[in-house]
């Protein structure tokens, strides 16, 4: 089945600068030369990865899977693997100033590098997507120890992350090989996060249908929802994006590109102090909103907010919805609907002290889109928070 909704919004003279909204859906992978099981892990490259992964635990519920460092005959770095449910972490630190690692973290600070896709060929999945003109950085390789192989290879996208592509189904092993088990005495109750709804990626000025192209050429997704400065805009900034899925809608990356404002938008302040393009947010699927929010917030985590006044007609503009509407508006969680139902969403401040990488928390009552009626909401959210720190 195919199904799609189109708005056209005439936007001035003569049609010229016709808008469209545009959301479309494969519901077969038949025609996929590139099938994705979905996400396998998400690495990032941190300054102290023991400390990062007190934090993920602590704040977050994530819990103690593997370790690989210099114990496991790894000079160079120190990683912990953290799990909650389907989502796989990796922290990964340096261990000396020297190297790839070291430089990544200089100039970016905490930072997302790897976007590892569960395939079943890890070796044709490089195949494919160098022949269609991806940029190689992790040549097919296989990795073994006593349960089993796991095999690997790697692409660029765009900044300094890269896809990895994951083939398991040979290995029962805890993680990967290379790692032991990690044991740990804290392992605080999980907050009830399940699996990687979506990454987004900041990416600069005019770059964003160049990245468009490559994940439709390279590795044969689709352009499911664009949104323009009409849709993400305030008094002050603005921004445009365009989310790509592949086949199955289990792998999607919305896009980001700056538009012109009166003043600097979050995409800019997030490529100012990135110093380049990057994911600038991971949305996480729970089936319980109120109480992973309410954990979650529990725990230290802060989260962006809203006026109250959102809430005012918020039935009227997304009509009936089964949870109670006094803890949504005390946790400031926003809801918005489409064609297929209704998701309920909200964000945390960056994790770091730049302004740079955060978290949405995202439950889905059969809504496949991505809040289109929060935006401006959610936009002058950041805006206060720019704001406060002397950006916007």
């Amino acid at each position: 089945m195919i199904w799609k909704i189109r708005t056209i919004i005439n936007r001035g003279l003569n049609n010229m600068n016709t808008m469209e909204t545009t959301y479309s859906k494969e519901t077969t992978t038949e025609t996929d030369f590139l099938p994705l099981n979905g996400t396998d892990f998400i690495e990032l490259w941190v300054g102290n990865a023991k400390q990062s992964a007190h934090f993920y635990k602590t704040a977050f519920g994530f819990q103690s899977l593997a370790y690989a460092g210099p114990e496991t005959g790894i000079k160079d770095r120190a990683s912990y693997v953290l799990v909650q449910n389907k989502v796989r972490l990796i922290l990964t630190s340096p261990l000396s100033s020297k190297g790839e690692i070291a430089e990544h973290h200089k100039k970016h600070g905490d930072g997302l590098k790897y976007l590892a896709l569960w395939v079943d060929d890890a070796y044709e999945a490089f195949e494919k997507t160098t022949s269609r003109g991806a940029i190689g950085t992790v040549n097919p390789k296989t990795i073994q120890d006593k349960n089993g192989e796991v095999r690997v290879s790697g692409i660029k996208t765009y900044g300094d992350v890269e896809h990895l592509f994951i083939e398991r189904k040979n290995y029962n092993g805890l993680f990967m090989p290379g790692y032991v088990e990690w044991k740990s005495e804290y392992n605080p109750e999980p907050a009830g996060l399940l699996h990687v709804d979506h990454c987004v990626g900041n990416v600069g000025w005019n770059q964003m249908n160049p990245w468009v192209k490559f994940y439709e050429e390279v590795m044969g997704f689709k352009n499911i929802l664009s949104f323009d400065d009409n849709d993400i805009s305030t008094e002050y900034s603005a921004l445009m994006s365009k989310v790509m899925s592949n086949g199955n809608g289990y792998v999607k990356f919305p896009i980001n590109e700056p538009a012109e404002g009166k003043k600097k938008s979050q995409v800019e302040e997030y490529l100012d102090f990135y110093e380049g393009e990057g994911v600038q947010h991971i949305a996480i699927a729970t089936k319980d909103i109120v109480h992973t929010v309410k954990n979650l917030k529990s725990r230290g985590v802060e989260f962006l907010q809203v006026p109250q006044s959102y809430y005012d007609d918020l039935l009227d503009r997304v009509g009936p919805i089964e949870e109670d509407m006094g803890p949504l508006k005390e946790l400031g969680i926003l809801v918005d609907r489409d064609d297929e139902g209704y998701l309920l969403q909200l964000f945390t401040k960056p994790v770091e002290d730049r302004p740079t990488m955060f978290f949405e928390i995202i439950q889905r009552k059969g809504a496949k889109s991505f809040g289109k009626g929060n935006f401006k909401a959610l936009f002058e959210a950041l805006e206060r928070e720019q704001e406060r720190r002397g950006n916007l």
